[in-house]
């Protein structure tokens, strides 16, 4: 806005650059689905280390593969990590505290989540309150202590509760908003639990009053994971989700499937999201080693996970092997989606989203082996489908040997053949969508478009330095667009503003020809 000069002198007037920087998105955020210990249920929880998934969600469960999945993850390069446990039948533990006086009543706590972890926490009563030494101590206040009754487990300590609901520490409010472990169930009794009893010798301790209970319910089916869309629970809760890059859905059982609606359904959740989905091979490709490749080839079809949706998936084959440290190191077998994004999420930090993440240097960190061992020859049947093989090598180990989307048959000739491209494509359509939400309702003229030009033009070009394209010069990696002739004055006039961004993607070398000459010597003539 100018001033308006009032006196002779020198006006200073600070003026817009115009820049508005684009960030690119973080590309390896990943998602998992599935059965846990504990924790609230179809509530998205962020982790950074397999550590905080054992803190918050119990750790590896023989009953569960969700945990394996995730482990795998960390231990393959993954950093950043979303958890939606989902239940099917599972209660909480209750514990029921006597109160003392009259009129009698039951302070009842309830474990936080469903499930038996709940059945080994414990709770301690005590009087020692800020006014214990009081001429009239208030017969509402208590202190109460809940804990894990196993070496090292969590413990919480409650001082100064109270019974009164107009008290600022009332038990219900405290336990809502500090508690990890309990709160409080129904309507809280007048008077204050009885004191748990000291133990001997003095100073040892309080005896404590055990949770029941509680259970794990059954094993999920796809109604679980599948959940509801209006109330956002099973797949749905990543709707409150900001962001999120790749999906996971371990099977609910050993040697097990996660349902084909449920891929379906989440693949249709990945475009909405510009995530990508992990499909795990069904354990029926791979039953009789012998026909596993002719299983896979047959099998394909029938999964359904087809059409322009399917950009968004990929498929890998075999499954993997691994030491159980929950049966002593027995070896079992597992399903690979989160070892997948483990090395997608490796591949993305050291060489970038645009590096297919497959080859030599995509290892399989932490496993046994493969269960099933593929030659050249049937790798050559699959890669043409779309199906990504792990294969075996004698010098470098285990590795992923596909880079295609459940898209990229060679007789569909997709544009979103390869992960890398559709990967590096939704890197760029999330960060502009973001990026640019300060041009609605700008004026939509020249002085915006010339703004919209340098702003995602900069973008762009980062990624081009960073060697996202094809291309030595930027004119043949991207184009950025946006004036008269991609907004015509009837766009204009219905608030419409085109912005056109082209890039040239770098495509995987799937196939490395050696040709060998022999060179003879020249002939005098």
């Amino acid at each position: 806005m100018s001033v308006q000069p009032t006196y002779p002198g020198v006006y200073v007037q600070e003026i817009p650059s115009g820049v508005r920087t684009i960030i690119g998105v973080a590309t390896s955020i990943t998602a998992f689905i599935g059965s846990a210990l504990k924790a609230p249920a179809n509530q998205p929880v962020t982790i950074n280390s397999f550590s905080d998934f054992e803190r918050t969600f119990g750790g590896l469960w023989v009953k569960s593969m969700l945990g394996y999945a995730v482990k795998d993850f960390y231990l393959n390069g993954g950093s950043q990590a979303i958890i939606v446990r989902v239940e099917n039948g599972a209660t909480p533990s209750t514990i029921n505290l006597p109160t003392i006086g009259s009129p009698l009543g039951t302070l009842v706590l309830k474990v936080a989540s469903n499930g038996s972890w709940g059945n080994s926490l414990k709770v301690s009563v005590n009087y020692q309150t800020k006014d214990a030494d009081s001429a009239v101590p208030d017969k509402r206040l208590f202190n109460l202590t809940v804990f894990e009754d196993i070496d090292g487990g969590v413990k919480e300590t409650f001082l100064n509760v109270s019974t009164n609901v107009n008290d600022p520490r009332f038990v219900t409010r405290v336990l809502q908003q500090s508690s990890v472990l309990v709160r409080v169930n129904g309507v809280v009794p007048a008077n204050r639990p009885v004191a748990s009893v000291p133990l001997n010798p003095p100073g040892s301790g309080f005896s404590a009053i055990a949770a029941a209970g509680g259970s794990d319910g059954v094993d999920l089916t796809a109604a679980q994971y599948l959940g509801s869309e209006v109330n956002k629970t099973g797949i749905y809760a990543l709707k409150n989700v900001d962001l999120f890059n790749l999906l996971c859905i371990p099977p609910p059982i050993r040697g097990g499937d996660t349902d084909v609606q449920v891929y379906k359904q989440a693949m249709k959740l990945c475009v909405s999201k510009r995530a990508v989905l992990l499909v795990d091979s069904p354990a029926a490709w791979e039953a009789t080693a012998a026909t596993a490749p002719a299983n896979a080839i047959a099998g394909l079809g029938a999964l359904g996970l087809n059409g322009p949706d399917s950009r968004n998936a990929a498929l890998y084959f075999p499954r993997i092997k691994e030491a159980d440290q929950l049966r002593d190191g027995q070896s079992d077998v597992f399903v690979p989606s989160g070892l997948i994004a483990g090395i997608m999420a490796r591949t993305d930090t050291t060489r970038g989203v645009w590096k297919s993440p497959a080859g030599i240097d995509a290892s399989l960190n932490g496993i046994q082996g493969l269960s099933v061992s593929l030659t050249d020859e049937e790798n050559g049947q699959l890669n043409p489908l779309g199906i990504n093989v792990l294969r075996n090598f004698s010098i470098v180990g285990s590795v992923v040997w596909g880079a295609r989307t459940l898209r990229g048959a060679d007789q569909l000739a997709d544009d979103y053949k390869y992960i890398a491209v559709r990967r590096t494509a939704l890197l760029i359509e999330e960060s502009l969508y973001r990026g640019t939400q300060w041009v609605v309702f700008e004026p939509n003229d020249e002085p915006l478009w010339a703004q919209i030009r340098l702003n995602v033009g900069a973008f762009m070009h980062n990624l081009f330095r960073q060697g996202a394209f094809q291309g030595t010069t930027p004119r043949d990696a991207y184009l950025v667009k946006c004036d008269k002739e991609t907004t015509t004055q009837n766009d204009i006039n219905q608030g419409v503003v085109n912005i056109l961004v082209g890039f040239a993607p770098l495509k995987p070398a799937e196939f490395v020809f050696i040709k060998i000459q022999q060179l003879t010597g020249q002939i005098d003539t």
